[in-house]
């Protein structure tokens, strides 16, 4: 069983034509001097020869033939001793023969072919190296015989592979490692403490490849490409942005719609209700910029949505800042006209609170404008086109300019909010005011933490949220007076305290 599938080289044999029919045609009584002979035959038999002396043995009956057993004696497959002693008898018989037969100055040459079919010749004082390459295989009985897979015969060798019987009993050829291959997409890590050909198959990581069998290590994609499914090629990196065709911007677009379309319709009432005590209240003519400020901050938000390119990155971020510093100023200016006991102001601080945004924003975007670029950060197939802030000192002032002038705002509304008054807009500024800046203390670590165009989304949201919060919280209670309940839209409502 050890020795099972065992592949091994042995000296050249074949069979010897009328050899079998001689050995099965043997009979003790045709040879009574041939001792072995005779042994054999009363071990086979069980019995005794008419020639044999034995007494312990019955006589044999004289019907018994080799011809039906099957033995070692028998076994014409094995030859190869006996074959060569019997190619050395040839050989020694066709030299005699051609030694006789030659002539006087003539060389006698041995070349001849055996019964056979197989060429025997010398060359150069030896003859050709013949050997048969044989298998250990599992008979049927279970036993292990010698099983001819293939011939060498000189330089020449004839293998037939799908004949070899390896130890697992299969015609497959056995691995001789203790792990197979690493397959591309996969590189190899030897185990700790175990043999050489004991390793593990680590598949690569994200953006890594290998497209070779048993690669020892995974080579990273370029920026521009990322590994596919299987790890086994770099493929092109597609450009992703906030489009108005998915999901998100579409909502975002819809809400900012929403938004601009709500503010006009307030804006058209007060301007129809524009004589009325309400709306010349606290300076219609602010009333009336701040309502077409916070149009502009909700359809400035739609300029984020898109594919960005130059113009539209250096315009988005100065279209928000610009807005917002004016909305925020407006209420600024109300807010100081309650605390100048209800003076009349004509526009004007607003705008110069405005230039200096509109300052900022010109030196910043001349200097070092937002670009459109790849994200290259990103993982993953899909890489972002965002506006990248070359110079984040920029955009910094810009939101802190807005953050300045808001919380200058609500300090002053802060101040105002218990003046007499039945109504007092103040109040409704203090908290506008609170929500403003509550959004964006939160937009700054929500941006930043942020990847690709969700950061966009977050700023999209922070100032549609602010926009929102601005004209609910100042509009809307006076928009509930002017339509539902007109009694209270009066002077002398509006005087008592």
């Amino acid at each position: 069983i050890v020795a099972r599938g065992v592949l091994g080289v042995a000296i050249h044999g074949s069979n010897i034509d009328g050899f079998e029919a001689y050995i099965r045609g043997l009979h003790p009584s045709q040879r009574p001097d041939n001792e072995f002979l005779r042994e054999y035959w009363e071990k086979e038999f069980g019995c005794a020869p008419v020639s044999s002396s034995s007494t312990s043995l019955p006589p044999c009956n004289g019907t018994e033939s080799l011809y039906g057993v099957h033995s070692h004696f028998t076994d014409m497959s094995q030859l190869r001793v006996t074959y060569n002693v019997y190619l050395a008898v040839y050989a020694a018989a066709h030299a005699l023969h051609s030694l006789l037969s030659s002539q006087v100055g003539q060389d006698a040459l041995l070349n001849f072919t055996t019964p056979q079919g197989e060429r025997f010749y010398f060359q150069g004082g030896d003859i050709t190296a013949k050997y048969d390459l044989v298998n250990w295989q599992k008979s049927p009985e279970g036993s292990l015989r010698l099983s001819l897979i293939g011939k060498v015969d000189g330089f020449d060798i004839d293998l037939n592979e799908t004949g070899i019987q390896w130890s697992t009993g299969s015609t497959q050829v056995p691995v001789s490692v203790c792990t197979m291959s690493c397959e591309p997409g996969t590189r190899k890590a030897t185990q700790k403490g175990a043999a050489v050909c004991c390793f593990d198959c680590i598949p690569c990581g994200d953006g890594e490849i290998s497209n070779r069998i048993d690669s020892l290590q995974c080579d990273r994609c370029p920026l521009e490409f990322w590994s596919n499914p299987a790890r086994t090629s770099c493929i092109p990196r597609q450009q992703d942005y906030l489009s108005f065709n998915e999901t998100l911007g579409i909502t975002l677009t819809t809400v900012a719609v929403s938004g601009a379309v709500v503010t006009t319709a307030v804006f058209v009432v007060f301007l129809y209700y524009r004589q009325t005590p309400m709306v010349r209240a606290n300076n219609s003519e602010l009333s009336f910029l701040l309502l077409v400020s916070l149009k502009l901050c909700f359809l400035c938000s739609l300029v984020f949505i898109g594919r960005p390119s130059v113009w539209s990155c250096r315009f988005q971020q100065a279209a928000f800042g610009i807005c917002f510093v004016l909305s925020v100023s407006c209420l600024q200016v109300k807010t100081m006209v309650v605390l100048a006991a209800f003076r009349s102001a004509r526009p004007g601080a607003e705008f110069l609170f405005s230039l200096i945004q509109v300052l900022i924003c010109i030196i910043w975007l001349s200097l070092s404008p937002p670009q459109p670029q790849p994200d290259w950060e990103m993982t993953g197939v899909k890489v972002t086109l965002v506006c990248a802030m070359e110079s984040v000192l920029g955009f910094s002032l810009v939101l802190g300019y807005i953050g300045l002038l808001a919380c200058i705002c609500l300090l002053l509304a802060f101040l105002a909010r218990k003046l007499p008054d039945n109504f007092n807009e103040a109040k409704l500024i203090t908290f506008s005011m609170l929500i403003f800046c509550a959004v964006w203390v939160a937009f700054v670590p929500a941006y930043v933490s942020s990847p690709g165009k969700y950061s966009v989304a977050v700023e999209i949201f922070a100032i549609l949220a602010s926009s929102y919060g601005l004209l609910f919280c100042i509009f809307a209670p006076k928009c509930f007076i002017i339509l539902l309940r007109p009694e209270r839209n009066t002077k002398k409502h509006l005087m008592t305290r």
